[in-house]
């Protein structure tokens, strides 16, 4: 006698498609992107002045030239639409290249190619947050995970943290030789980043999602605000982050002391991310940008307004603490306000941010020139002020708008 026949066993269910080496490439990806290709350059300028590489004077032409790469990069990264992947890959090789090549350049190096390399690694910074947030968020989304999109933007803290460790801890090194150790680690975390992206593939948008982006999508000037107020949130922040170390060294030689303003300021952009990711995922992104903004406000006029060393601390904590707040909801309202391609609005938005950065350094030179400053020849006080009250004036806009749906 044959055996019954079997039932035919009912399909498993399909399991959920795993997430972690999403949010692992874009926390990786904004570390090399932002901590190496926009930040190093802070706390590795005093080293240079020490090392006789490079002037004051010219540590500004290499920042605004950085500024003014980044800006290029803003417009131009919505090239990348439909194909953010590519583009983060690309990228990312690009601030390693850069990085590796500013310790092969010499010290020091010849006056026209630092600025040169750091305007290419500004382009491919701004590259890089565009595709990685454009990348991950919408990856993210489309696995029903949204809300773990927040985590990737640690990665900007964790770079400024440990790009900032590096040259703390080994301050006694040549800067050439940090610049080498740099370019090293932005080279490992590319290929990771590179392996990672590959593996995913893309999973296309749902229906549902088509037919929301074109509800949300409604007149083009209702993103002319947020747009202003993140340019605003680009010349606000700028000042302090400039400006800093600078103002830590001004009141104590020690770098072990002043050199210590610059991973503080990471390690609080790095905590308070990942408290917003864990705590407050249901705060509407215009009212967590609004109350980002405001408290960087305060951190912005603290260190003007009482010229001591807790005084600078307490910025690096208050700024360093809300910059990356105000990043992530900003980027994320974009997300959300343009579901089915973010790409360009998020340009858009990076370049309103580059232009504000770009504006905050010369305005400090503008005003020093005119003899406007305390000192009769010091624009960072006034500049300091006038950024403060931009970015108080833009957290009030911000949190009126935050009543509509995001």
């Amino acid at each position: 006698m044959s055996p019954p026949l079997a039932r035919s066993a009912a399909p498993p269910a399909a399991s959920p498609p795993t997430t972690w080496p999403i949010v692992a490439a874009g926390i990786l990806a904004l570390a090399v992107a932002m901590g190496v290709g926009r930040f190093a350059f802070t706390p590795l300028l005093p080293l240079m002045v020490r090392d006789g590489s490079l002037s004051a004077a010219a540590g500004a032409e290499w920042a605004a030239a950085n500024y003014a790469g980044y800006l290029a990069g803003a417009l131009t990264a919505a090239r990348f639409s439909g194909r953010p992947g590519r583009g983060l890959i690309l990228s990312l090789g690009g601030v390693a290249l850069t990085t590796l090549a500013m310790a092969a350049a010499g010290d020091p190096a010849p006056a026209i190619l630092g600025p040169t390399l750091r305007a290419a690694a500004g382009v491919f910074s701004a590259w890089a947050l565009v595709c990685a947030s454009g990348w991950c968020l919408a990856e993210l989304a489309r696995r029903h995970a949204p809300r773990r999109g927040a985590w990737i933007y640690t990665g900007v803290g964790l770079g400024i943290a440990l790009a900032g460790a590096l040259a703390w801890l080994g301050g006694g090194q040549p800067a050439a030789r940090l610049w080498l150790e740099l370019g090293l680690l932005a080279a490992v975390g590319a290929g990771l980043v590179a392996g990672l992206v590959r593996r995913q593939g893309t999973i296309p948008p749902e229906p549902s999602e088509r037919e929301g982006a074109a509800v949300a999508r409604g007149p083009a000037g209702g993103e002319a605000g947020p747009i202003l107020c993140y340019g605003a949130f680009g010349f606000g922040y700028i000042v302090p982050a400039t400006f800093l170390p600078a103002m830590a060294r001004e009141l104590t030689p020690d770098p072990l002391v002043f050199g210590l303003a610059w991973p503080l300021f990471g390690l609080a952009a790095l905590a308070s991310v990942a408290v917003a990711a864990r705590r407050l995922a249901g705060v509407p992104r215009r009212r967590l940008w609004a109350a980002a903004q405001g408290i960087m406000a305060l951190g912005t006029a603290l260190p003007l307004a009482i010229h001591a060393l807790w005084a600078v601390a307490a910025s690096a904590v208050l700024v360093g603490g809300t910059f990356m707040i105000a990043t992530m909801a900003g980027l994320q309202w974009a997300r959300e306000a343009r579901p089915d391609d973010p790409t360009p609005l998020l340009a858009r938005m990076t370049a309103a941010f580059a232009a504000g950065q770009i504006a905050g350094p010369l305005l400090v030179r503008a005003l020093g020139h005119a003899g406007v400053g305390s000192g009769g020849g010091d624009g960072l006080g006034p500049t300091g002020a006038v950024a403060a009250l931009t970015l108080a004036l833009t957290a009030l806009w911000l949190w009126r708008a935050g009543k509509r749906p995001f």
